[in-house]
């Protein structure tokens, strides 16, 4: 028996193992450092009076607030003034039903399931939300199921200023501009716009929010006396010059590349409500484009591929989700559906079967930095681009991250023929072919324009099988009898060079498991040369928990 504990035992972490630096993004100004504002200003920076308004307006009893990292030091206050502010405007409306009377709860959405500038449904639901305030910057993809307020938030600017480094940047009068800026900031537009306009700048257009994020510039509307030069400057859009105020997110960069004649911008100075960012380099944006189509590259050779969900709230998600399985097993390869939270490399490195993956998101969060990932992660567009046949690949430069502007048909596939979503074999197929297997040599080569190697796995799923299975112990390599040919979901082994079968259906992610994983469970014995081996007898373990395991019934382990 060991001896017992005299003190707890140390359970923290180490320091050599503690992290250097907080990779957690932190807001522009620390905590210590943050400026005390008067509530006052605050009541104008989080729009307490609208948005109680709006909240008694939509009759809402249940209300999530979801802030991002930088304004969580704000969401006691938040909750406070606006609980006033929602007693103060009910007691001012006319009298409601006694049922409608129940006291108003605030619920705060600290960390966000994906990315904080969409709208976190589900952690809504688990409050049983009627609806849910989403404070800071936002992509304005539309939600599937909850409405939403957007409090983007009052900031200041200094128009001079602006105006200023506006005129370094163009030093021609006549040049033709259209200004926007980040939603934290897009108040200030209309009015920067208007001062240009007394300096001589006349081509200057000015935008406003809107949401939708397929337009020309995602989530705007270029602010013009008629609908006719709104009509013209769309269609000649890329005559002008964008000038942004406030720092862009690197997705808005590589679509509006392609789309204007070339990007500004004036980064605004630091502020407690602003996560810290990298201002980028609009001149290395061809740079990243390039990056990106080396990608697709990649992927067009790739046998599996993941469908990374990446959002639970964004509407259509599940649609697109069919749509992009469609496309895949049209051209031939493998899908497998992966929803995660907040992506890293750990997590995709799990899946070591998968040779590349693409991201179901908001247009913003569909574009993930490669840094540390193993396999390829694109955007749906970059995927219609690598699941087209070499012949018929174009790209423009043109360039998207959302979900938005999925197409539905099938992809072209070059000289390759559309196949059926991925069923089993059917009885067809295989005529006048010997073995039921159709002749390889009649599929043109594929090569990795990257390597510039043969590739014979890219499309598995056009691997003929047999189309009628043989009897007795030849069926899959295994003796089983007829009556156990359908069973439910058992992977099953074939003969070197066959894929594994699920269901009767091709899985290459089970012929994965079969030929290359080292560790493929208890009890699997896969290649195991004497099956008449004994079992291994079955030993009580441990219980108990850490700081003390029983093993057994007698022994104490500490």
């Amino acid at each position: 028996m060991a001896s017992g504990l005299s003190a707890p035992p140390v359970l923290s972490t180490p320091a050599e193992h503690i992290f250097i630096e907080d990779p957690t993004p932190s807001s522009a100004t620390s905590q210590a450092k943050r400026p005390r504002r008067s509530d006052r200003e605050l009541y104008e920076v989080y729009e307490i009076v609208r948005t109680a308004v709006e909240i008694q307006q939509n009759g809402w009893r249940r209300i999530a607030l979801q802030f991002p990292d930088a304004m969580l030091p704000d969401a006691p206050w938040v909750v406070g003034a606006l609980s006033a502010e929602l007693e103060k405007t009910e007691k001012e409306g006319q009298e409601q039903e006694q049922e409608q009377k129940q006291k108003q709860r605030l619920y705060i959405l600290a960390d966000t399931s994906y990315s904080a500038c969409c709208v976190d449904e589900i952690a809504a639901e688990h409050a049983n939300a009627d609806g849910v305030v989403h404070y800071g910057r936002a992509c304005l993809s539309p939600t599937s199921r909850l409405p939403v307020i957007h409090v983007f938030t009052r900031q200041k600017l200094d128009y001079d200023t602006v105006a200023e480094a506006f005129q370094k940047e163009f030093t021609e009068k006549t040049e033709k501009v259209v200004v926007m800026a980040d939603v934290m900031f897009q108040e200030h537009v209309a009015p920067i716009s208007e001062l240009l306009r007394e300096k001589g700048y006349n081509n200057v257009v000015a935008t406003e929010i809107v949401r939708d994020p397929t337009g020309k510039i995602p989530n705007r509307k270029l602010l013009l006396p008629n609908a006719s030069d709104r009509e013209q400057v769309d269609s000649n859009l890329n005559e002008y010059h964008l000038f942004h105020i406030s720092t862009p997110p690197t997705s808005l960069l590589l679509t509006l590349s392609s789309r204007l004649a070339s990007l500004r911008i004036y980064s605004t100075p630091s502020s407690p409500y602003i996560t810290t960012s990298k201002t980028p380099d609009p001149s290395s944006t061809p740079g990243m484009l390039g990056r990106r189509y080396a990608l697709v590259i990649r992927l067009a050779t790739a046998s599996i591929i993941g469908i990374l969900v990446n959002t639970l709230s964004v509407k259509n998600y599940m649609s697109t989700i069919s749509t992009l399985k469609s496309q895949i097993a049209a051209a031939g390869k493998k899908s497998y559906t992966i929803v995660v939270g907040k992506l890293n490399a750990a997590k995709l490195a799990n899946f070591a079967e998968v040779d590349g993956w693409v991201v179901v998101g908001c247009w913003e969060s569909g574009l993930v930095e490669q840094e540390g990932l193993w396999k390829p992660v694109v955007t749906p567009f970059e995927l219609g681009l690598a699941l087209q046949g070499d012949e018929s690949r174009v790209w423009t430069g043109e360039w998207w991250g959302g979900i938005e502007g999925v197409k539905a048909l099938p992809v072209a596939n070059g000289n390759h023929e559309s196949a059926p979503e991925q069923e089993g074999p059917s009885e067809h197929e295989a005529e006048g072919v010997e073995g039921g297997i159709d002749d390889e040599e009649s599929e043109a080569p594929e090569f990795d324009l990257r390597t510039g190697k043969l590739v014979s796995h890219s499309r598995p799923m056009r691997v003929a099988i047999r189309s009628t299975p043989r009897s007795g112990p030849e069926i899959n390599g295994i003796g089983i009898g007829p009556d156990q040919r359908l069973a439910s979901s058992a992977v099953v082994k074939r003969a070197t060079g066959d894929v594994a079968l699920v269901n009767g259906v091709a899985s290459p992610g089970a012929e994965f498991l079969r030929s290359q994983r080292t560790w493929q469970g208890l009890g699997t014995e896969f290649g195991a040369e004497d099956d008449e081996e004994a079992s291994t007898i079955v030993e009580e373990g441990r219980s108990g928990v850490a700081r003390g395991y029983t093993v057994g019934q007698d022994q104490i382990r500490t």
